[in-house]
């Protein structure tokens, strides 16, 4: 929202201070300013001069070379406006001025003809669009004045500030609002001119005469307050420039005086109004009601909008007139030969008008300050002020009847009254303010204030309380804010701190970050829960979840939540492997599964990727996994391929993406909650992923919901060195890893700490040569050579009994 210093002055005497110095104190104690800008400054330099002669440019048929006497001596330009004529007064731009449009004027040759400036037009002067050509002045302005002094333009501060940060404060809307704002910062008295008896003397325009039209408000609709008025004998022409250079100052389009008027209250008060050409009114009906059915309605931008049968609308007896709260029609506003207005001034449901602008695009003035939640109370001075503005401008105009209403009673809303203490209010802020200042405070704000013994009570504005103050600790920041909170005292607050015990959920996640992190040597990831159908699909996953497809989707690449974490881990695979020949890493995440009686179920799912170019990183992976599960002390179970009965929900079996032979279900208190397998490389080939990649899954939903308890065994590290003995044996290709593995089972060894696989080598077409390393250690002492050779003899044999004879 742009905010024209001059135009507050008229409300509030702003303190002799810097610009930046105004704009931080606004920053610090009411909303973010963005930007600072001075404006008309340009117009000092540019001076009035009279055209003395113009010619054709010797190699440019379109341009003229002119020249004109600027007061002080003459110039001469190279000029191609079509309204160049010999003694027109016009406005002259030197060498050295910078534009409203950020151009520098520089000594410049145009075509090979040196021209000593510009004239210049009403848009590149930023006065408004004005006709094509230079700017036409009096013949009678006298030459080598400035345009500030031609125009009477005073030099202004426009500071631009977040409209974000506006949000929630719908007065500030307004430089009405915003004056009262400075009137509080700087404790500065605030100019009020809508007194009762500003009320009063408009009031003395009605007639009692009957008035053309009476509106109507349905209760179904959107209306909350309606007010209209109709007035006669007003003349559409151009604004006076006073008005003209305001609206442009916060960034609004003169187009005529009528229309100004509507822009320059809604800026002055923030209330937005609308008015109407009585006579394209059909037969003085104003309704406002649901539109009731799908139809088509021109805005007056010149743009169809498809208006629904929950819209609200603005109709005559034929037709709509206005998209309630958003923007007139072209079928009823002003033109060149109204000379008949009828003036609405109205408040409506901020949902309704924020859903219907959303579907339609459609983003205006009137409708960002709608949504806002405006307050009703406010309609009737709103009304009062265009009245007096087309008096002003129009002084033949004459109300017909008087100003009348429909909507909610609000005699009937109650001021919201809050009490509190100077001791509540004092302990939140850590001040040591006297019920004076806050008094003072307060009531530069509007909010009025009686003391009761201890406490006080306060009456809340309306404008503030539709969004704004609900509590006594909305009361304490209205404070706070206005003393500073950099005026504050920086104190530590006297709370004792206490030890917090982590969650089951969060207990879980830290040991799952520590373990991945720094014992598998693997990075941590993080991918978008939000995924498209294109990527599940290119993983061949069955499940879409087209239940979870999201409404008003941002991008079709995000338009559901994620059945599983697979498709994600593939994509971001497939991106590291253009980089690394060989990663590990990891998610902690969530999958999203449709669900009948909760609507979603949402899994916690623990995602782990070993890839590898060269060979197969199946087995490291199922090592980091068997100390994974005994590191969180989970009692698990590894089945090979067709021993689980049923299908594991973490892998179906239909998947594309499925090893035949490197693949592991992982069963867990009774239920399959792990997979690891390997990824078939026809998936692997749609990711254009060269390598091998395996990945391990685990649902850990159900562990982190109440905490795992168990005993911590600790025992004191090894005296005595372990023995290890490796032996490569010959396994037909197809056979699981467990197959080897299983034999341990077998081994009554009391000295055997493990048993894995360490490599695996194809032999030939039907053979693998797999290395298996054993490890012995004693506890009390070093194993004697004899019983260490004993012990491998007895592996060999176990291995050679189950079918897997030593590779000679």
């Amino acid at each position: 929202m742009l905010i024209s210093l001059n135009w507050i002055k008229d409300f509030v005497k702003l303190p002799e201070i810097g610009i930046h110095d105004i704009a931080n104190d606004f920053t610090m104690k009411t909303a973010e300013v963005e930007g600072v800008e001075k404006r008309n400054v340009h117009l000092t330099k540019i001076k009035t001069a009279k055209i003395l002669s113009h010619k054709k440019h010797p190699e440019a048929d379109k341009l003229n070379l002119v020249t004109f006497d600027y007061g002080s001596g003459t110039a001469e330009v190279v000029c191609g406006a079509p309204n160049v004529r010999d003694g027109l007064v016009v406005a002259y731009a030197p060498i050295g001025v910078t534009l409203p449009n950020g151009l520098t004027l520089e000594p410049k040759k145009i075509r090979g003809v040196l021209s000593e400036g510009m004239l210049c037009s009403e848009s590149e002067l930023g006065l408004g669009e004005g006709s094509k050509g230079i700017m036409e002045l009096p013949e009678d302005t006298k030459l080598g004045m400035t345009m500030t002094e031609y125009l009477d333009a005073k030099e202004d501060y426009i500071i631009d500030v977040d409209n974000k940060s506006l949000t929630h404060r719908p007065d500030l809307w307004g430089m009405f609002g915003i004056a009262r704002e400075f009137s509080a910062i700087y404790d500065s008295p605030l100019c009020t001119p809508f007194s009762s008896d500003w009320q009063k003397k408009l009031e003395g325009l009605f007639t009692k005469d009957k008035s053309p039209i009476t509106p109507k408000v349905e209760k179904d609709c959107s209306g909350k307050a309606f007010w209209g008025l109709s007035v006669d004998g007003v003349k559409v022409e151009d604004s006076p420039q006073w008005m003209q250079d305001r609206l442009n100052a916060v960034g609004l389009r003169p187009i005529n005086n009528i229309v100004d008027i509507s822009n320059y209250v809604m800026m002055e008060l923030g209330m937005p109004l609308h008015i109407y050409d009585r006579e394209l009114i059909k037969d003085n009906t104003i309704h406002v009601k649901l539109s009731g059915k799908e139809q088509t309605f021109t805005t007056l931008d010149e743009m169809e909008r498809k208006v629904l049968p929950t819209d609200t609308v603005i109709c005559d007896s034929e037709k709509p007139l206005v998209l309630a709260g958003i923007m007139g029609g072209a079928n009823s506003g002003v033109n060149d030969n109204t000379s008949k207005v009828f003036i609405e001034v109205a408040n409506w449901q901020a949902e309704e008008v924020r859903k219907t602008s959303v579907r339609l695009g459609l983003r205006t003035d009137s409708s960002s300050r709608y949504e806002k939640s405006l307050d009703s109370q406010l309609t009737y001075r709103t009304l009062l002020r265009t009245l007096e503005l087309i008096k002003e401008l129009c002084p033949e105009a004459q109300v017909i009847g008087k100003a009348e209403y429909d909507g909610d009673d609000l005699n009937a809303e109650k001021p919201l009254e809050i009490t509190t203490s100077s001791k509540y209010l004092n302990n939140i802020l850590g001040t040591s303010l006297s019920f004076e200042e806050i008094k003072k405070i307060l009531t530069n704000l509007d909010f009025q204030v009686s003391e009761e013994k201890e406490t006080f009570n306060i009456l809340v504005p309306s404008y503030r309380s539709t969004k704004d103050i609900e509590g006594q600790h909305d009361i304490a920041e209205e404070v706070g804010r206005i003393v500073g909170y950099d005026n504050i005292p920086v104190k530590s607050p006297m709370l004792g701190v206490n030890p917090v015990g982590l969650t089951p959920y969060k207990q879980v996640e830290r040991k799952v970050q520590d373990f991945m992190a720094l014992k598998a040597n693997a990075l941590e990831v993080m991918s978008y829960p939000l995924v498209g159908k294109k990527l599940l699909e290119k993983a061949s996953w069955d499940n879409l979840n087209e239940e979870m497809v999201l409404i008003n989707a941002l991008s079709t690449d995000a338009d559901r939540m994620r059945p599983s974490l697979i498709p994600s881990l593939l994509e971001m695979a497939a991106i590291n492997t253009k980089n690394f020949n060989s990663y590990r890493f990891f998610e902690w995440g969530r999958a999203y599964l449709p669900e009948t009686k909760n609507f979603v179920n949402e899994r916690n799912i623990l995602s782990v990727a070993f890839f590898n170019k060269e060979c197969t990183p199946f087995l490291s992976l199922l090592n980091v996994v068997e100390d994974f599960l005994n590191y969180m002390k989970l009692p698990a179970k590894f089945l090979g391929e067709g021993e689980l009965k049923g299908e594991n929900p973490l892998m179906p079996l239909s998947w594309r993406g499925k090893h035949p032979y490197e693949y592991q279900d992982i069963f867990i208190r009774g239920k399959a909650l792990g997979v690891v397998s390997s990824v078939h490389p026809i998936v692997l080939r749609d990711f254009k992923i060269k390598g091998h990649l395996s990945i391990a899954q685990f649902d850990l939903t159900d562990f982190t919901k109440t905490e795992i308890k168990t005993k911590e065994s600790y025992k004191p590290l090894a005296k005595f060195p372990a023995a290890q003995f490796d032996c490569t044996v010959l396994v037909d290709k197809g056979q699981q890893a467990a197959d080897v593995l299983s034999i341990q089972k077998k081994l009554k060894i009391k000295d055997l700490k493990s048993m894995k696989i360490v490599q695996v080598y194809p032999l030939n077409e039907t053979q693998n040569s797999v290395t298996v390393r054993f490890s012995y250690e004693d506890p009390e002492k070093t194993l004697e050579p004899e019983v260490i050779k004993s012990y491998e003899d007895q592996c060999v044999k176990n291995l050679e009994s189950a079918g897997f004879p030593l590779k000679s």
